[in-house]
This record gives structure tokens, sequence and C-alpha cells, in this order.
């Protein structure tokens, strides 16, 4: 049975005796190049509040952090990894699952969270803060909601006090569950809905999220506290999907069905949303089960914490889409697979994404210099003529082609033009992010990053699209078969002019991406 602690007395203080109380002592926090992990770095950030980093490649994560945040090398299933990277740290928070992984995922959280739990007893942790999903331990629960919720066993395990939240649908764009409702509502007018559309949750939006994440770090535990948080709406996802309709403007269509189950309904939505394929199962067989707050112990702990409704969470998510990605990148997570992996051309909700990587022996302003000159007449560094093609069809329905070149052959400034794109965020010798003004049924960015490691740098290129309607992923899926000789060959092409100016040192090409 999961113990309270006593009295349940609300201990949420404002942010400035939070960062008092911290000073000495940093926040442990994993999981970071995740979604919400990522979103929690930055709120602590904001905060002034020193944190450390655990991260299976530090070498990615350094170029992503303030001053106020150190980045430690480890990997919870690597236990020797762990020596040393928590010592001096009081709260810690454990932001790890592997939903991603093909298989044995539970087997990897419990080891995962046994290891964390083992190196947080003999650093001297006196707290584990942990994000778990709502649902009824009675009953028949999914292996992924069981795995979630045995994780929070397994870190008390050494006796150290955990502070477990539990949530239900988290609304926040980038966010799986949001993602999937976003992609299905765009994407059909018409949707064919099983039962399980009907079943009751208490979704919970991401801000609202984060205000309890960081509350928590000020607020005492004695033993394993589990928190249910949710927002104001007991809802359905069918009821999700029309209110995400009605604010997108959108006219839809559901036809009930009896016979989908959830396993038809987990292939299914790997059609509809490819993304999803590795994981939908998983997540539609947690869904099929209620996911509500059943106490008020949240609202009695944290009193200054205002939950939004549905609603509001859906509107937020919205307005506030553009500014995320302004903000973060969908390509930056690392895998919680534990495996590298090829995400040419993989489908994000509704954004496509295309991320390639190469590692060469030169330093970052090395790699980026030749990026600092793309474009005009120094080309794209393969396939100009390819280049020149598409510029000229581009002019041809009266868009602005390749006439424009560029400003300057070496200096670039935000708001540049370069050929059929435009300059939106440059960082000197880090990062270039242009966005594409050709005529398209769609939006489409096309970023270069440079990250420092122990051999070198790697140059990463990534290729987003936002396609609108039938038309725009019918226009992806045309081009794409180019995209594996041109944005490949680019790539290459890059390291090759980093090589020959750097005199020849080796070129080792790795794959694109984790994801964690």
């Amino acid at each position: 049975m999961l113990i309270l602690q006593e009295p349940l007395t609300p201990s949420y203080q404002p942010t400035k005796s939070m960062a008092s109380a911290m000073a000495a002592a940093p926040i442990l926090l994993t999981g970071s190049t995740g979604y919400i992990g990522g979103r929690l770095l930055h709120e602590f950030e904001m905060r002034d509040i020193a944190v450390r980093c655990l991260s299976r490649r530090p070498e990615v994560m350094q170029s992503r952090v303030s001053n106020s945040t150190t980045v430690v090398k480890g990997d919870v299933l690597d236990p020797d990894s762990l020596a040393g990277t928590m010592d001096g740290a009081k709260v810690a928070y454990y932001m790890i699952h592997s939903m991603g992984a093909d298989e044995g995922f539970a087997e990897k959280d419990r080891r995962g969270a046994l290891n964390f739990a083992e190196e947080a007893k003999r650093a001297g942790i006196e707290k584990i803060i942990y994000l778990g999903g709502l649902g009824d331990e009675e009953e028949d629960l999914s292996l992924h909601l069981r795995s979630r919720m045995e994780v929070g066993t397994c870190l008390r395990s050494t006796g150290i006090p955990v502070l477990e939240f539990r949530a239900s649908i988290v609304i926040g764009s980038g966010s799986l569950s949001f993602e999937m409702i976003r992609a299905l509502v765009e994407r059909l007018p018409v949707m064919i809905t099983p039962r399980w559309v009907d079943v009751m949750a208490q979704p919970i939006a991401i801000t609202d999220l984060l205000e309890y994440l960081v509350a928590g770090a000020a607020l005492p535990v004695s033993d394993h506290l589990v928190v249910g948080i949710g927002g104001t709406s007991q809802v359905s996802y069918g009821e999700i999907m029309k209110e995400y309709a009605r604010q997108r403007g959108l006219k839809r269509r559901t036809i009930r069905v009896p016979f989908l189950t959830p396993h038809l309904s987990s292939l299914w939505l790997g059609l509809v949303t490819p993304l999803y394929a590795r994981v939908g199962r998983k997540l539609i067989n947690s869904i099929i089960h209620p996911t509500i707050v059943e106490d008020d112990t949240a609202r009695r702990l944290f009193p200054n914490i205002s939950p939004r409704s549905m609603a509001a969470a859906v509107h937020g998510a919205l307005n506030n889409e553009e500014a995320r990605y302004a903000r973060t990148r969908w390509s930056d997570a690392l895998s919680a697979a534990g495996y590298e992996a090829d995400w040419g051309g993989v489908r994000f909700g509704n954004r496509l994404v295309d991320s390639r990587e190469i590692e060469i022996a030169a330093s970052p302003a090395e790699a980026f210099a030749p990026i600092r000159r793309i474009g005009g007449e120094q080309g794209w560094y393969y396939g100009n003529w390819l280049w020149q093609i598409r510029g000229f069809m581009d002019l041809l329905i009266g868009g602005v082609g390749v006439r424009r070149g560029r400003r300057h052959p070496n200096e670039i400034l935000v708001g540049d033009t370069l050929d059929f794109w435009r300059v939106e965020v440059y960082e000197p010798n880090r990062r270039l992010r242009l966005l594409a003004e050709m005529k398209l049924p769609g939006r489409a960015w096309l970023e270069f990053c440079v990250t420092p490691t122990e051999k070198g740098t790697i140059i990463r290129q990534t290729a987003v699209y936002d396609p609108v309607g039938l038309w725009g992923l019918m226009y992806w899926y045309a081009v794409f078969p180019l995209h594996e000789f041109v944005f490949g060959g680019m790539l290459k092409g890059l390291a090759a002019a980093v090589q020959e100016a750097t005199e020849g040192t080796a070129v080792q090409e790795m794959p694109a991406l984790e994801l964690e």
C-alpha cells in the first residue's frame, strides 16, 4: 500500500524561497533531452536554480544548457557509469522511461530505476521526484502503465523518500498524446472511432504539470508520497478531439464502431501517424482504462497551483506552438531505446523530419565555416543543378526561385536571404536555421548545428516540414527519394569541405539521432 506523509499540509513555496533552499546543492535531473525533462530544465534555468543533468551523451547537452547547469555522463542501465554523478545533490528527478524500446522495455525500466536508487542512496540523495501515470492499481492495467508504477516502487527500494506525481494525458505542443490527437484530427475528415475514445481521462496542461514538478522540490517527503494531478476537466479522448477541431475551425465527423480493438487501433494508428507505430500499442493499451484523479491531495499540498481546463490547455498548446519550435528542436531528443537510429523522413505529429549527422576531426569553428558560406555562388555542396531546377520550378509558379542569392559571401545576419531561404536563427560557430520561402504546400526549415565531441565535431543537418493537407503529404513523399541524394550528399559535401580546409583529416559518418 502506498503511504502518504502526515499531515498533508501545503508546502509549495514561492520561487524565491525554493531557490534559496536549493542554493546550497544542485538538483540532479535525468531525461533532460526528453520532452518533459527538457521543459523542466528550462523552468529551473529560468529561476536560476543550479541543475546537474545526467546524460549518456553530455557533448550533445553542453550546447543546450545555461551557465547555471552542469552536465555529467552516466547511463542508468550501466551502474558503474553512475558512480559520483549525484554527489552533493539533495533532490533528484527521475524522468526516464523506455516507451520507445521495441522489446523488454519493462525490464529496462526496472533495472534502470534500481540502479539509480542504489547510487542515490550512496550519494546521500534526500528525495527522488518521479512522474508516473494515473490508473487504478486494482485493475488489469497495460504493461506500460504497470511498468510506470513499478518504477516508483523500485525508486524507493533503498529507503529514499519518493514524491511520485501521477498524471493522465499531457496536453502541450510536442507531447505524445497531444500530437497523436493533432495528427488524427488534421488528417481525417471522417474518423472511425472505437469504444476506447469514450474512456474518461483528466488531461493536464504541460505548463501546469511543470508547476507541480518544480514545486515538488520544496515539499517535505518522509516516505513514498503519491500525488495524482490533472486539470479541471474530466473528458474523453473523443471530446479532446472535438475541442481541437473546434479551435482549429475544422469540421470533423466521427463514426463509432464496436469492433476496433486496442490492438487493431494501434495498427491503424501506425498507418495514420507513422511516428507512433512503435509506441502506439503501448499508448492505446494504457488509455482503455479511466485515468481520473481520485482525491484532493494535489489541491491540499499545492494550493497556489490552479490547473487549467482541457479547452484552455488545447488553446495554450496551439498558441505556443511557434514559440516552442523556436526554443526547442524536434530532432534534439535522445533515444530511450538506447540505440542510434536513422530518423530520415519520420513524421512527428503533422511535422516530418529528415535528420542526419556526421562526425569530423575538426573544431566547431572549422566545421561551421562552410555552413556559413552556403548558398549563393558557393552553392549547396552537392547537386547544385538540382537546386537550380527546383528554383526554376519555383519561378514558374510565382515563387522567388534562387535569383536572390545572398547578401555577402561569408557573413550572415538574421533576416538575410540565401537563395529561396531566409535566415531565421544564426548563432556563429554553432547553429544556422533557414526558413523556406519557395512555394510549398506547407512550411519548411533547414537547420545546421555543430556540437563538439571528444574526437572533433558533429555536424547535424535537419530538414523539417509541416505539410498542409493531402497535397502537402504527397509533395513530401514525392520528393523524399531525392532527399537521400541531396541532403545526404550535402552533408558529405560539407564534411569534405572541412576536410579539405583542415588538410584531409578523417571523416566518420554516424547514424542520425537517438530519442530519449
